[in-house]
């Protein structure tokens, strides 16, 4: 039984359990209290293994021996060892064992009690529960009387699908193209958003505007114009204005709403106006009623936006924010502070594309071709964040990678980079990764949890990092809240690391926002900086002879990674983001 309860613990880190051997170990975790303490053993060591886990069993260099590093290790063990081997050889690693044991709970309760760590303001999208009052964030929802499977919420009635020159409140950061809008009032000064409910109902928003998502099929507008698409699978979407309810039986109506009037007028179709004060009353095509003021009030539709205007002007607007990001580009490139500025697009570099330049992550800084980043494996250029005008690069494939070098010894870091992240598949997901992990290089990454991750090696000496194992290095991971959930697939954010040695700070932002800052002790303060070998969207040490790598390619895009020999403050940040940043944010 023992034997068996290793097993399993081993197939979980491999994540090739069945789905009886899982029902098992939960059972044994649950009823057994040896188990159980292993398990508990195993939480008690988990503030340790972030420290661990990147480098406890090896420092991959040249001359390393295969399988000398943390991944490589349960691997190589996973690959070579049958059920008894397997058993044996669990017994002469103990230590091993242990955050083996750590590793597979952990990678048990992320893949299979997600909830635990469910999105912020999450509620359930099943219908039976949208309509009361949301869940606790932490809960757990079964999908069925008998089967225990458990799965994330996210909140929200609608998604904002197109947003076009949205100028937002002051010290309103603002919503971003495929952000999904719980109940609330969405308020913006000047511009069009495009929303679509999940019941089916579009609407068109021109702004000034205010308004309050109700659920998936009505909302109450204070202020603006808009056209409503209610097509037949949403009959009976709602639209409130002035005490009064517009519910659509399967067309399109126009509304506007100002501080002293409101006024509907249908489209094509017909709608059903319902008051308190009055019976209701159909329109029909062609039809207008004032639910505020009179006639006398100013009210034309004439040139209320279509689905053909937003999209237009939208390829416009699009066309104009890659035309000023290029030009920021340039400017950047001027910056003596740079060491390295890569983008996907070339910008000015070939006046001609050849089929070399298709495998080159362009450096804008230094000479050229000597430190363009190079595509290995299968790399997929695709749309960048500016849409089909500009390119990206995906990284989604286990081998997908670009290898870059950077000599010199620097004095602080900025890393910088536009990020499109499509799911948080591994343990860390990489950004960039320097080969050797040896002192003074960097690690920058995201873990499982949606937080950054950025990290300079202390000390590279196997047996000086925390936990006493023997091949343990010293170094210190700086940690963010959590700025990813699954609500966030598909878009793009500027991710930041500043990493200060004169000043002893390490600050990351999201999307111009600080949201993690951490004082470097004078235990992990580094103060010779370098880079060497690095790769962009994975980690694959080609140097070591062993064909074992750890698996941290990032499921997603980045168009643009730049470095900067020197700690930005917050208000150049701000500016790189405002700068780089794509429609819609």
């Amino acid at each position: 039984m023992a034997d068996r309860l290793k097993n399993v613990i081993f197939q979980t880190l491999q994540r090739t359990v069945s789905r009886a051997d899982f029902d098992w170990l939960q059972d044994r975790l649950e009823t057994d209290d040896a188990a159980r303490q292993t398990y508990l053993t195993a939480v008690h060591i988990s503030e340790h293994l972030d420290q661990q886990a990147v480098d406890a069993p090896g420092k991959p260099r040249p001359s390393d021996a295969p399988g000398a590093d943390v991944m490589s290790t349960p691997l190589a063990i996973g690959r070579h060892a049958g059920g008894s081997t397997l058993v044996s050889r669990w017994v002469l690693v103990g230590v091993v064992a242990n955050i083996i044991a750590l590793a597979g709970i952990t990678w048990y309760a992320r893949t299979h009690d997600a909830p635990s760590r469910t999105e912020r303001g999450s509620v359930s999208l099943d219908d039976a529960v949208a309509t009361s009052p949301a869940p606790d964030a932490s809960s757990s929802f079964a999908a069925g009387d008998t089967d225990t499977t458990t799965e994330r919420l996210i909140a929200g009635h609608a998604t904002l699908r197109r947003a076009i020159d949205i100028r937002w409140p002051k010290g309103n950061s603002g919503l971003h193209e495929g952000d999904v809008l719980t109940n609330g009032t969405l308020r913006f000064d000047s511009g069009v958003a495009e929303i679509d409910f999940f019941c089916g109902a579009t609407l068109i928003v021109e702004g000034p505007a205010e308004l309050n998502l109700e659920s998936d099929w009505s909302a109450e507008v204070f202020l603006g114009r808009l056209r409503a698409n209610v097509p037949p699978v949403a009959r009976g979407f709602t639209v409130k204005a002035a005490d009064a309810q517009i519910v659509d039986q399967g067309t399109e109506f126009a509304l506007q709403v100002t501080p002293d009037a409101a006024c509907v007028e249908v489209l094509r179709g017909q709608v059903e106006i319902r008051s308190t004060d009055t019976p209701a009353r159909q329109l029909r095509t062609g039809q207008r009623h004032w639910l505020k003021g009179s006639a006398s009030s100013a009210s034309d539709f004439h040139d209320l936006a279509t689905n053909d205007d937003v999209q237009r002007r939208r390829h416009n607007a699009q066309s104009d924010r890659l035309a000023d990001w290029q030009n920021h580009i340039r400017q950047l490139r001027r910056d003596e502070r740079l060491i390295a500025l890569y983008t996907a697009d070339a910008i000015d570099r070939f006046a001609e594309s050849s089929d070399d330049s298709l495998r080159l992550m362009f450096n804008q800084v230094g000479a050229p071709d000597e430190r363009d980043g190079v595509l290995v494996g299968p790399v997929e250029r695709v749309s960048g964040r500016f849409g089909n005008e500009s390119e990206g690069l995906d990284f989604s494939r286990t081998g997908a990678r670009v290898r870059t070098r950077t000599d010199g010894q620097y004095g602080a870091f900025t890393f910088a980079c536009w990020a499109r992240i499509d799911g948080l598949d591994h343990v860390y997901n990489a950004l960039f990764l320097a080969d050797g992990y040896e002192n003074g290089e960097p690690h920058w990454q995201i873990d499982q949890d949606g937080r950054l991750l950025f990290s300079v090696m202390v000390d590279d000496t196997p047996g000086t990092g925390l936990g006493g194992h023997p091949q343990a290095r010293f170094h210190h991971l700086y940690k963010t809240r959590p700025f990813w959930n699954d609500s966030n697939r598909n878009q793009w954010f500027h991710l930041v690391a500043v990493y200060d040695p004169p000043n002893r700070r390490v600050t990351q932002y999201v999307n111009g926002d600080i949201v993690g800052d951490e004082v470097i002790q004078p235990k992990f303060h580094v103060q010779d900086l370098r880079i060497g070998p690095a790769e962009i969207g994975n980690w694959g040490q080609p140097l070591r002879n062993s064909p074992w790598f750890a698996v941290r390619n990032l499921n997603g895009q980045i168009d643009e990674l730049a470095i900067y020999d020197a700690a930005l403050d917050a208000n150049e940040i701000q500016s790189l983001y405002q700068q780089g940043k794509p429609l819609g944010y």
